[in-house]
């Protein structure tokens, strides 16, 4: 069972609230519809059989084959006045022989209502029949219309069909749009007709509970839209607002107007709502954040290049001059040197820049860390430097050391510290490499022999533009190297940071966790 979080749940409830109370209202009312029509009529003929077999039990002639219509007619009056039904008896011919309108008090006196006269009462008497019609009432399926037939029953078709032996019954509408259902039975002993027993209802006697069915069917509709109501107002207030909200707190950081939008919180939800505006919180600060770095950036850019160009100026300016060769030569190296910064700075510079847009562009990949250290080692090994130093390699990773990561860029941030460690190891030292298995992750230290870190400095050594080397290597480092590093590492997933050995020597120390599977 897949798992739904507390929104999700609401949602469902209130949704799953009112459909449940449409649905049974509907199941409810509708069941009684036209149930209650066949119902109706199953129960009609079950009367008109138990009716016209007593007939034809006691007021029949079986020599003669003649109904004795004196005897009959207590029986049908007894018979038919418990119901609320009208009885007609006809002969083999078709002639009405008895009619219960005429023998019972409660159908002696009959009303009918007047068609309307003015437009008002018309077109209420219309827009009933409309309801009557959408609500099934009076379904808007055409009924054959219900009249009187006078002496001759034959014109009802289900006095036909008993006549000729089988029963039938129909449905009409009478001149005020009233359901008239009606059964017709053959009387016959044997295989011989005697008669035929027509019982049909009083017009509206059905479409009154039917009326009051589909008043129920709309007071539940009622209640269903109310409840529907009040949950999508309570969805809107939960959902939409918050939502509002923080799509115009969004828009108000993007366009920069007022200053520095501030994102809601909402710290009592504890749904998606609440963890949208957490993670548009954090996405805001981190916007924020980047923006700061940027602008210290460009501060810390143009400072750095600011020193080098001053210290260029001077040099052209006194290498003009200047009329002693030595000097000029001396400005000239100068000269050299600042241009050499200069580059060096440009070029680490514009690396820095765009390794942000590169890491996000690049999907990881597994990366062989033993490999990967013991190739940049052995390319050390055959490269000839005027700083002579010796490599060593301490690998203990196991066969499974893989990292996640970019190799060239891992390649990078290694190359870089070997390269600070050469830069502060003295002549004949020796810079050692090594990789170990720490629980979860690899640590790759790189050692040198060189004077170490002061204290106070091994935080800020990762810092853009730190720089404090041996003076022959002036303009070979920008001071971004180990800025660039930590950038690498911490969007490989893993961090780095810096200590001096107990001899004396600074130590770097690098870890990334490990890939699994």
């Amino acid at each position: 069972m897949p798992h739904f979080s507390a929104l999700t749940w609401r949602i469902l409830a209130f949704n799953a609230l009112a459909l449940i109370v449409l649905t049974s209202g509907v199941i409810l009312v509708q069941a009684t519809g036209r149930g209650m029509v066949e119902e109706r009529l199953n129960s009609i003929q079950e009367q008109a059989n138990i009716v016209a077999g007593t007939i034809a039990q006691y007021a029949t002639d079986p020599d003669t084959h003649t109904l004795r219509v004196d005897e009959a007619e207590p029986l049908l009056r007894q018979l038919i006045a418990p119901t609320r039904l009208r009885g007609r008896l006809y002969l083999p011919t078709g002639r009405l022989a008895i009619d219960t309108r005429n023998l019972l008090a409660r159908n002696v006196v009959q009303t009918q209502e007047l068609p309307a006269l003015d437009s008002t009462t018309q077109i209420k008497e219309w827009l009933k029949r409309l309801y009557d019609g959408v609500m099934g009432v009076r379904p808007f399926v055409r009924l054959e219309p219900y009249y009187e037939a006078g002496d001759d029953g034959r014109v009802y078709q289900e006095v036909g069909s008993a006549l000729k032996g089988a029963a039938d019954s129909a449905e009409r509408v009478d001149d005020r749009n009233r359901l008239v259902l009606s059964v017709a039975v053959p009387i016959q002993r044997f295989t011989a007709i005697y008669g035929v027993l027509f019982l049909s209802t009083e017009g509206g006697d059905i479409d009154d509970i039917l009326r009051a069915e589909r008043d129920t069917l709309i007071q539940v509709f009622a209640v269903a839209f109310l409840v529907m109501l009040f949950s999508s107002l309570y969805l809107a207030g939960t959902i939409a607002e918050p939502v509002k909200r923080l799509a115009a707190a969004a828009d108000r950081v993007r366009s920069g107007i007022g200053g520095r939008g501030e994102i809601p919180n909402f710290p009592e939800r504890d749904d998606e709502i609440g963890d949208l505006a957490d993670s548009l919180k954090s996405m805001t600060a981190g916007l924020y954040d980047r923006i700061d770095a940027i602008e210290r950036f460009a501060a810390d850019v143009a400072h750095e290049l600011k020193n080098p160009l001053t210290s260029l100026a001077s040099a052209v300016e006194m290498f003009g001059r200047a009329k002693d060769d030595e000097i000029r030569a001396q400005m000239l190296g100068i000269i050299r040197g600042d241009v050499k910064r200069i580059d060096r700075l440009i070029t680490d510079i514009s690396d820095a820049s765009r390794l942000d847009a590169e890491l996000s562009r690049e999907a990881p990949e597994p990366v062989a860390l033993s490999r990967l250290l013991s190739t940049i080692i052995e390319i050390y090994r055959m490269t000839d430097t005027d700083h002579v130093v010796e490599f060593a390699l301490r690998d203990e990773l196991p066969a499974s050391g893989i990292v996640r990561g970019r190799d060239e860029r891992l390649g990078q941030v290694f190359r870089n510290l070997i390269d600070n460690a050469v830069s502060f190891s003295p002549a004949g030292g020796t810079v050692t490499v090594s990789a170990a298995r720490h629980d979860i992750v690899a640590r790759v230290t790189v050692e040198d022999e060189g004077p170490g870190i002061p204290p106070d400095n091994l935080e800020s050594i990762f810092e853009r533009f730190y720089t404090e080397r041996p003076s022959d290597t002036f303009g070979r480092n920008s001071g971004l190297g180990l800025s660039i590093a930590r950038q690498i590492i911490e969007g490989a997933g893993g961090r780095i940071y810096a200590e001096n050995t107990d001899a004396g020597g600074a130590r770097i120390i690098v870890e990334l966790p490990l890939a699994h599977g």
